[in-house]
């Protein structure tokens, strides 16, 4: 069964690493036949948080926010591609999912992390866990990560070296665990209206 993904990523850096991972994982995906898109917060340019899609009138809202919305709507589930700044989670990232709020409820999401260093983003990868939890997400138990990414994935986010491997060979059931979510939700949904 094919699933609708987004992929969400947060670096606004001029040299971003981070993209070797987002482009890792929509191939995988895509590969297993999904439906998957990249959102890149950057290309997506959202200013600083002012307010929420919800906040505006309706059909009053930025027409990327519209857009957007729509997209997340119609999405069966997400994958957060989250880098690790200073022990915390990437504020690009952070303030694009910051504009929604009930449009990711009733959707499982999953979490992968990377950084420079050997942790490859495990403390944004937490922190993350419990703000998805909070926005209504269901957070799969599986995640990957990948550090140092620069030893792990090539510029065009093909596994090298020994990381590549341990990326490559945790893929699969990190990826048939979001399935098994999405299809679970999918179903969820369909049976009944969500409680509120």
């Amino acid at each position: 069964m094919s699933h609708r993904i987004l992929v969400l990523y947060g670096s606004y850096r001029s040299d971003r690493m981070g993209i070797r991972l987002a482009h890792f994982v929509v191939d995988g995906f895509r590969a297993r036949g999904d439906d998957v898109e990249l959102i890149d917060a950057k290309a997506i340019g959202l200013p600083m948080l002012d307010r929420m899609y919800k906040e505006y009138p309706k059909g009053q809202a930025p027409a990327a926010l519209e857009t957007l919305a729509g997209k997340i709507r119609a999405a069966d589930g997400f994958l957060f591609v989250t880098g690790e700044y200073n022990w915390g989670v990437q504020p690009g990232l952070k303030n694009l999912t910051d504009h929604f709020l009930e449009e990711w409820f009733w959707r499982p999401a999953a979490i992968a992390s990377y950084s420079a260093g050997r942790f490859a983003g495990a403390r944004a990868a937490t922190a993350w866990h419990g703000t998805l939890s909070e926005m209504g997400m269901v957070v799969v138990s599986s995640t990957i990560a990948a550090g140092p990414i620069g030893q792990s994935l090539s510029a065009e986010g093909k596994p090298i070296g020994d990381g590549g491997k341990a990326l490559e060979h945790a893929f699969p059931r990190f990826a048939d665990d979001l399935a098994w979510w999405m299809e679970a939700a999918k179903a969820q949904r369909a049976r009944k209206a969500p409680p509120y």
